[in-house]
């Protein structure tokens, strides 16, 4: 499945995972309102945030309730200011009050997401290298995450065990070899991108004399990346050069200087902070 099937896939399914887990049977408390009441509310953020995660609402609403009309002021990946509207709703108030968390779950983690990447991404912005997410995501959010990610200015790693080999010092010891795992690697699907993770130099050598299309450099310091770049760089067939552990705010600038193609974060996806959301109903009539 490639990215593109995977998010129209994790839309469809998502929405209707959170209804599930917040309506159940019913809601209870919605019943409150008479049946025929009709409303129109805003969405607004209580902080400066990039915003991610329209076309999961839209899907929410539209499962929840058709004659829910959404109207977007912005779009996946625009900067919001604070206590500005950015999406506004007409229909049942019911519907509306059924569908605010799930709604507001789903837009405060995945903007949370993308904001960060944004601030990540600002960072190192001129360098030329790119910011990669990684596995590390929250619990069935994989391909929103990185959705996510990719709104906030960042880039996407591999999707999950299935569309990329990440040769690991494990499989390197069950193979026998760097050589041997990029060798069975090729013969398994010579058109997948082939990473080897390496942890010193000699394993830099025989990572690029197997022909890896990537060698993830980890916990490199900068020094060694800087070497580890211009040994690459002599090789004969160079490969893309990922810096990857001990990655933070402080140390990225250093990191991105040394040269490298990526720097892969984890705490990109892994700790993020939700974004302060709010939904107000601002006209109520009886239809």
């Amino acid at each position: 499945m490639n990215f593109h099937d995977a998010l129209a896939e994790d839309i469809r399914t998502s929405a209707a995972r959170l209804l599930a887990e917040d309506v159940g049977g019913g809601d209870i408390t919605a019943e409150l309102i008479p049946e025929r009441q009709w409303a129109k509310a805003r969405v607004i953020s209580r902080e400066p945030a990039i915003l991610c995660g329209v076309p999961w609402v839209d899907e929410l609403f539209r499962r929840l309730d058709p004659r829910v009309s959404l109207k977007w002021l912005a779009s996946d990946g625009d900067r919001l200011e604070a206590d500005a509207p950015f999406l506004e709703l007409e229909g049942p108030a019911r519907s509306l009050l059924t569908g605010e968390r799930a709604a507001l779950n789903l837009l405060q983690t995945l903007s949370g997401t993308a904001t960060r990447a944004s601030h990540y991404a600002s960072l190192v912005e001129g360098s030329g290298v790119r910011l990669l997410d990684t596995r590390k995501t929250l619990p069935g959010m994989r391909v929103a995450q990185k959705y996510a990610v990719s709104c906030g200015g960042g880039h996407n790693h591999r999707i999950g065990l299935y569309d990329a080999f990440l040769i690991k010092e494990n499989h390197i010891a069950a193979c026998g070899s760097i050589a041997a795992a990029v060798r069975e690697a090729r013969d398994i699907a010579s058109d997948v991108t082939c990473e080897v993770e390496v942890e010193n130099f000699e394993e830099l050598a025989q990572a690029l004399d197997a022909g890896a299309d990537v060698i993830m450099l980890d916990n490199f310091d900068n020094d060694q990346l800087i070497e580890a770049v211009a040994r690459n760089k002599a090789h004969a067939k160079p490969a893309v050069l990922e810096a990857s552990g001990n990655v933070s705010e402080a140390t990225l600038p250093g990191i991105a200087a040394t040269g490298v193609d990526c720097i892969s974060i984890g705490a990109l996806t892994k700790d993020v902070t939700s974004i302060d959301l709010s939904m107000r109903i601002y006209t109520v009539e009886t239809r």
